[in-house]
């Protein structure tokens, strides 16, 4: 039996850029430990598994830890497997998810993805969270299971070393380290060592987090936003209240099949 295997570059149009997703279109479901066995032998920050239903397709994505309940690159790059490889026809494709049910629309050669807005609340500022990025940020903020620390400016994201056995501690599986963009209207980088992450390349779901708080702090609802890993991405952001956009480019690095 050999199940496709696709390695797609997410927010990004060049290869070797963005953040890389597999991605395994499935006929039927296999059991959840050969699932997570895929992600480990993977060795990618998610890899994302779907079936076909009537209508829609039932989407899942692991890290090679665990399974998680939103994944924003891996959610484009099987949308750009469905559009690009078979050949999909519709206008938008329909997602049934842990986070509930998704949609990506095509924009040219943008994917847009509709997804839940999550507006963070600000906190008191944890010690180990300061200690383990290495500077003190100006406030951070708090939305499900993620911290935000938010500093003054693009250089003091870049300069950020964390120390991820210590971030692995803190009662949060993430944090998002965010600024005021020089060339964009903002950046971040984004650290989830308890998921088996360190430092995701690209991190879409983080934007559902992003949005709602610089939409605020900059009076606008259309924001274009970087994101300062080494491989870089570009995502193109909406706020819709309740919801976000999500928008980003694809290309495909490999195209397989996984033998069993």
């Amino acid at each position: 039996m050999g199940i496709p295997l696709y390695i797609i570059d997410a927010f990004t149009e060049n290869r070797f850029a963005g953040n890389p997703a597999a991605v395994c279109p499935l006929t039927e479901w296999l059991d959840d430990k050969t699932l997570q066995s895929i992600a480990e032998e993977n060795n990618l920050s998610e890899t994302a598994f779907f079936t076909r239903e009537t209508g829609v397709f039932r989407l899942r994505w692991f890290t090679p830890k665990v399974e998680v309940n939103l994944c924003g690159h891996a959610t484009l790059a099987s949308a750009h497997v469905l559009f690009e490889h078979l050949k999909y026809k519709g206008s938008q494709i329909i997602f049934e998810t842990k986070s509930g049910q998704l949609t990506v629309k095509k924009d040219g050669d943008l994917l847009l993805m509709d997804f839940p807005a999550y507006k963070p609340l600000p906190i008191n500022m944890p010690e180990q969270l300061i200690q383990g990025l290495g500077s003190k940020p100006i406030e951070v903020l708090q939305s499900p299971e993620t911290f935000l620390a938010v500093y003054d400016n693009e250089d003091d994201i870049l300069s950020i070393a964390p120390d991820f056995n210590l971030i692995e501690k803190l009662d949060m599986n993430c944090v998002i380290v965010t600024a005021k963009g020089s060339n964009s209207d903002f950046v971040s980088r984004f650290f989830a060592p308890k998921m088996g992450v360190p430092e995701d390349p690209v991190t879409g779901s983080a934007h559902c987090t992003l949005i709602p708080y610089w939409s605020e702090k900059l009076n606008k609802t259309s924001l274009y936003a970087i994101q300062l890993s080494k491989r870089r991405g570009e995502l193109y952001c909406e706020y819709l209240d309740g919801r976000v956009s999500i928008g980003g480019k694809a290309v495909t690095y490999s195209i397989g099949e996984i033998n069993f």
